[in-house]
C-alpha cells in the first residue's frame, strides 16, 4: 500500500482531520499484514515560507536582502518549520518513515524535479512568452489559475467612456457633412488599462445604431450596439439609424492622440456594456488573443508592484493601477470630457489566494507547460482512476479540460530556479538539450539550487556556448510544478516495490485544481502515466452551526487546544489525542464537517465508553492465561451467541474499513460496544465472573469469549483509538496471549474463527431474547409499582395457552424447557420455569405481561408465519438470597448457596 503525501505547512483542525484519515487508512493495512509506504513530506518553498521569512527580519530591523540572503534565512524558516511540525505529527499518532522525510528543498528532491522539466522541454511542452498572466501586486510574481480565488463581492469602478473617431471614419460612416462630434461609445471596469489601449473591438453580427444627442448647443454622435439602445436612451434620446460596418474605422487615442483601429472580434456581446470594447491586449487574455490575430502592440505599462511606468501620462507614473492609478486615470478622462457615466460595479473578482488581495492581468515574459497538447489523453487516462467520492472525476476533468496552458515561471527568490540562460548581447534564452543536463549536473554535484545564487555564472555554460557571454535567469519554478512531481522523488522507493504509481492520493476538495492537478499533468507529460491509482477527497471544517471558521468570528478550532486544554482548564478542558482521532473517524469527511466543544464532549463520553469496555474485559481477565483457553463446542449458548456477533461485527468493519467509510466503522463499534457487550453480554456473564470458582467451566468459558473479544475489538479500534489501544495492549498479561507482539499492530487483524459464524445459535439467541425483553418490561412494572426492587428478586413463570396454538407449543414446547437454563442467566433472575399453564398462583403474581415470539429470516415459511403467544407471570422468587452471589438460591436465610459454598471451598484450596 503506497499512500504518497502531501504535507501543508499548517496544524489546524482539517489539517488533523487530513492527517489521521491518512493514518487510519496506513494502520489498517498494517493490521492486514500489507506492506505500507508512507514518506512525509513537506513543501518548502514558495511565496509563504519566503513572506514568513521576511517578516522575521523586518522585525529585526534587517531589510533590502539579497536573493542570496533571502534564501538563506527562508532556508532556515523552512527547516525550522519543518521540525516543529514532524514532532507535532508524531503527537498526533502518525505512523510514516520520520527519519526519512522528503523535502523540497533536499538536493535530490531538486535534481528530480528539474529532470521532470527537462522531459517536458524534450517533448516540446515548454516555451516563453510575453503574454498577460495573472499578476499579484501584493505578492509581486505571476499566479497561476490555482492560484487566484474570487471575491463575488469585489466593487470596481466601472465608467462608459467615449472614443474620438478620426476624419476618416465619419467618411466611411457617411459622416461628413456632419459638424458634431463623433464617438465610439466603450464601457470597462478596468479603466486603469485605457492608458495601454490598443483598439476597439466591435462584432460584424451586430447592428450598431449612430445616434445624435443635443446638449444645448453642442450636437454629439454616439455609436454603439442597438440592442443596448433600451438600456441607455435615459441619457441618449431616440435618433439613430443602423449601422453594421463599422470595422474598419479608426479613432484617436484618449492619452496618446494616436490613430488606433477599430476591429471586428467575434468574442464581443451585447449582453452588457455597449456592444464595443476597449482592448488593451497586454492586460487580459481575450486581449491578447485579439492583438495577436491583428498585430497590435504587447503594450503594458504596469511594474512588479502594480504601478505605472513612466510610458504613460506623467500624472500616473508610480501610482497603484487599483487605487489612485484608477482614480488620476478617470479625472484625465473627465478633464477631456470623455466620461459619460461612472458607476460602482459589484461583480466576482480575481484575488490572492495568500495576501487576500485583488490581483491584475500583465503582459510580461514567461515560461509556459502546453497543457492543450496533452489534455485529450490525459483526460482519457483519467478513465482509470477510482475517485472518492465519484464526483471528483467531474471536478478533475474539468479543471484539465479548462487549462490550455500553465504559467510555471514566479518572480520570487526562494525556489528551484527556471534552468536557463539569456544572452547578455540578445537577451535571447538559451534552452538546448546540452544547457539544460549540464544545468542539472552542476546544481546536483553542488548542494542544490542555492547553487544557482552562489557559484559564478560561467559553471553553468556549457563547453560548446562559452564563446558567448550569458546571465542566469532570475525566475523560480511555481510551487505547484515543486509539490506536482513529487512522485519522481518517491520513484525509486516504487521501484523497490515493483511499482510505479501511488495506490492512493488523499487531500481535500481544493487538490482537484491544485496538487491532484499538477502531479497529473507533470507525470502524464514526462512519462505518460497517472500518478495515482485512487484519489479520495474530504470537505472541509466549520464549526458546530456550520459556519466557515474565521479568525474574526473567533470560531477556529486549534487541534493542540482540544488536545492540551486552553487557559482555563474547566471552560477548555484537555481530552487529549484520541479524543480528536475519534471525532475523525466519526464524521462523513466526504461532505464538510462540524466541531466545536459540544461535539467534542459528545465524543469524550463515546471514547469513555470504548475505554471501560476495554477496562472491563481486561480486568476480567486478569489471571486468565491462553492455556485455558475452552474449546468452541464447550462453550455456554450465550458465549456462541456473542462470538457469532463478534464475527459479524468484525466482518461489516472490514468492509468499511475496505470502503474508506471510517464512520461506518464507528456505528459498528457504537452497537457492539453499548448493545452487543455492554447492555447484553457483560450484564450476563457477571454473575459466572464474579460468582462461579475461579476454574468453573462456565466462568472460563465466559473469559475465552472476552479473551476473543478483547483481542479483536482492540485490532478493529486500533486504526483510530491507537494510543488507547496501545495502552491496552500493554496491560494485557504475556500469559494472557499466545504470542504477545511489541505493538498491537504486529497482531494480525484476522483472529476470528470461521466456525463462530453460527447462524442457529443468532437464530435462537433472537427468539430467547425476544421473551427476555418481555421478562423485563414486567420487572419494569413491577418495580414501578414498589413489590420488587432487583431483577434477582424475581421468579418467572412462561406458560402458552393459548388453544389454537396448540400444536406450535407441541413443536416448540421442548425448545423452550431446553433453554430454561439460558434464559434465567440472560434475564439475570433467580428462577425461571415453562409451562403450558401459569405455575405461580394468582394471589402470588406481582404483574402479568402478554407477548409473541416471531420466527427470525433463517426459519422455515411455517415458523415465519406463525406466532407463539406466551404469557409472563412475574412472581417472588420463594428461596433466600445468598449473601455471596446475591440469587435467590439459597435455602437458609443469610447462609451461602451451594454453588457459592462449592466456590468458597475450591478457592480457598
Amino acid at each position: 500500500m503506497v499512500l504518497h503525501m502531501r504535507m501543508d505547512r499548517s496544524t489546524v483542525a482539517c489539517h488533523f482531520l487530513n492527517k489521521v484519515l491518512k493514518d487510519i487508512i496506513n494502520r489498517y493495512n498494517v493490521l492486514k499484514g500489507r506492506r505500507v509506504f508512507y514518506k512525509p513530506g513537506w513543501d518548502c518553498h514558495g511565496l509563504p515560507i519566503e513572506i514568513k521569512a521576511l517578516e522575521l527580519l523586518k522585525k529585526r530591523g534587517v531589510k533590502d536582502l539579497s536573493p542570496k540572503e533571502i534564501r538563506h534565512h527562508a532556508r532556515e524558516f523552512a527547516h525550522k518549520t519543518v521540525n516543529e511540525q514532524m514532532e507535532e505529527y508524531k503527537r498526533w499518532g502518525i505512523m510514516g518513515d520520520w527519519k526519512n522525510p522528503y523535502l523540497t528543498l533536499d538536493p535530490k528532491y531538486e535534481t528530480n524535479q528539474l529532470k521532470v522539466f527537462y522531459k517536458m522541454f524534450k517533448k516540446g511542452l515548454i516555451y516563453r512568452q510575453n503574454k498577460p498572466v495573472y499578476w499579484s501586486p501584493s505578492s509581486r510574481t505571476a499566479l497561476a489559475e490555482a492560484e487566484l480565488e474570487y471575491n463575488e463581492k469585489h466593487v470596481s469602478r466601472s465608467v462608459y467612456t467615449q472614443f474620438k473617431l478620426t476624419p476618416a471614419s465619419f467618411a466611411k460612416l457617411g459622416l461628413k457633412d456632419c459638424k458634431a462630434q463623433a464617438f465610439f461609445l466603450a464601457w470597462t471596469t478596468t479603466p486603469w488599462t485605457l492608458p495601454a489601449n490598443k483598439a476597439l473591438a466591435v462584432n460584424k453580427d451586430l447592428d450598431y445604431i449612430v445616434l445624435s444627442v443635443k446638449d444645448g448647443i453642442q450636437s454629439n454622435t454616439y455609436i454603439f450596439a442597438g440592442s443596448r439602445l433600451e438600456f441607455l436612451k435615459s441619457a441618449f434620446g431616440d435618433k439613430f439609424g443602423e449601422r453594421n460596418d463599422l470595422a474598419g474605422c479608426s479613432y484617436i487615442h484618449q492619452f496618446t492622440g494616436e490613430t488606433s483601429p477599430v476591429l471586428s472580434a467575434d468574442y464581443v456581446s451585447a449582453d452588457s456594456g455597449t456592444g464595443i470594447v476597449h482592448s488593451a491586449p497586454g492586460h487580459g487574455k481575450e486581449d491578447y488573443e485579439f492583438g495577436v490575430a491583428n498585430n497590435l502592440t504587447i503594450f503594458s505599462p504596469v511594474d512588479g508592484e502594480g504601478r505605472f511606468t513612466d510610458e504613460v501620462d506623467p500624472r500616473l507614473k508610480g501610482k497603484q493601477v487599483l487605487s489612485e492609478g484608477t482614480t488620476e486615470t478617470i479625472s484625465i478622462l473627465n478633464e477631456k470630457n470623455l466620461i459619460i457615466h461612472e458607476e460602482k460595479y459589484t461583480h466576482s473578482y480575481p484575488y490572492d489566494w495568500r495576501t487576500k488581495l485583488p490581483v491584475i492581468q500583465r503582459a510580461t515574459p514567461q515560461w509556459f507547460a502546453n497543457v492543450q497538447s496533452i489534455q485529450k489523453p490525459v483526460v482519457e487516462a483519467l478513465k482509470g482512476v477510482k475517485m472518492i467520492p465519484e464526483s471528483g472525476h467531474r471536478r478533475l476533468e474539468a479543471f484539465v479540460r479548462g487549462r490550455k496552458e500553465w504559467c510555471i515561471s514566479r518572480q520570487r527568490s526562494w525556489g528551484v530556479p527556471i534552468p536557463v540562460l539569456y544572452d547578455l548581447e540578445t537577451g535571447e534564452p538559451l534552452l538546448t538539450d546540452a544547457s539544460i543536463t549540464h544545468i542539472i549536473k552542476v546544481i546536483g554535484e553542488n548542494g542544490g539550487s542555492d547553487a544557482w545564487w552562489l557559484l559564478p555564472t560561467e559553471k553553468f555554460v556549457p563547453e560548446e556556448y562559452k564563446n558567448r557571454r550569458y546571465r542566469r535567469g532570475e525566475d523560480t519554478m511555481d510551487v505547484w510544478f515543486d509539490s506536482g512531481t513529487s512522485w519522481a522523488s518517491i520513484q525509486s522507493d516504487l521501484d523497490k516495490l515493483s511499482k510505479r504509481q501511488a495506490d492512493m492520493y488523499l487531500e481535500g476538495s481544493d487538490q482537484h485544481r491544485g496538487w491532484f492537478q499538477s502531479s497529473l499533468l507533470t507525470s502524464y507529460a514526462a512519462r505518460e502515466l497517472v500518478p495515482y491509482k485512487t484519489v479520495l477527497t474530504h470537505g472541509f471544517i466549520q464549526d458546530e452551526s456550520g459556519k466557515k471558521m474565521s479568525k474574526s468570528l473567533g470560531n477556529v478550532v486549534v487541534p493542540d487546544t482540544i488536545i492540551n486544554g486552553g487557559r482555563d482548564k474547566k471552560a477548555q478542558p484537555a481530552y487529549g489525542v484520541d479524543v480528536m482521532r475519534l471525532w475523525v473517524a466519526s464524521t462523513d469527511y466526504r461532505h464538510d464537517a462540524n466541531i466545536g466543544p459540544v461535539l467534542i464532549a459528545k465524543t469524550s463520553e463515546n471514547m469513555r465508553k470504548i475505554r471501560n469496555t476495554i477496562r472491563f474485559m481486561l480486568g476480567n481477565l486478569d489471571g486468565f492465561t491462553h492455556k485455558q483457553l475452552v474449546p468452541y463446542e464447550n462453550l455456554t449458548p450465550i458465549d456462541k451467541y456473542i462470538l457469532h456477533e463478534l464475527a459479524v461485527f468484525k466482518d461489516k468493519s472490514k468492509e468499511a474499513y475496505e470502503s474508506f467509510a471510517f464512520y461506518q466503522v464507528l456505528r459498528e463499534v457504537n452497537i457492539f460496544t453499548n448493545v452487543k457487550l455492554s447492555a447484553l453480554y457483560f450484564d450476563i456473564i457477571k454473575d459466572r465472573l464474579y460468582a462461579d470458582h475461579g476454574c468453573s467451566t462456565r466462568r472460563l468459558a465466559a473469559q475465552t469469549s472476552l479473551y476473543h473479544i478483547f483481542i479483536n475489538y482492540v485490532t478493529t479500534i486500533a486504526p483510530i483509538l491507537c494510543h488507547l489501544v496501545e495502552e491496552a495492549y500493554s496491560f494485557a498479561s504475556n500469559d494472557l496471549l499466545t504470542e504477545k507482539k511489541s505493538s498491537i499492530f504486529k497482531e494480525p487483524w484476522q483472529q476470528v474463527d470461521p466456525a463462530w459464524s453460527n447462524p442457529e445459535i443468532k437464530s435462537e439467541w433472537e427468539i430467547l431474547l425476544q421473551i427476555r425483553t418481555t421478562i423485563n418490561q414486567a420487572i419494569d412494572a413491577g418495580r414501578q409499582g414498589g413489590t420488587i426492587g432487583s431483577s434477582l428478586e424475581s421468579a418467572v413463570d412462561i406458560s402458552i395457552e393459548d388453544e389454537e396454538l396448540r400444536g406450535i407449543v407441541d413443536r416448540y414446547g421442548k425448545y423452550y424447557m431446553q433453554r430454561t437454563q439460558d434464559l434465567k442467566e440472560a434475564s439475570i433472575i433467580s428462577n425461571i420455569v415453562v409451562s403450558e399453564k401459569p405455575s405461580i398462583d394468582v394471589q402470588e403474581k406481582i404483574y402479568r405481561q402478554n407477548g409473541s415470539v416471531s420466527f427470525g429470516s433463517d426459519s422455515t415459511e411455517e415458523q415465519m408465519n406463525s406466532h407463539t403467544r406466551y404469557t409472563i407471570t412475574l412472581g417472588k422468587a420463594e428461596k433466600y438470597k445468598c449473601p455471596r452471589c446475591w440469587v435467590y438460591s439459597s435455602d437458609t436465610k443469610d447462609e451461602l448457596c451451594q454453588r457459592c459454598v462449592e466456590a468458597v471451598n475450591k478457592n480457598a484450596v
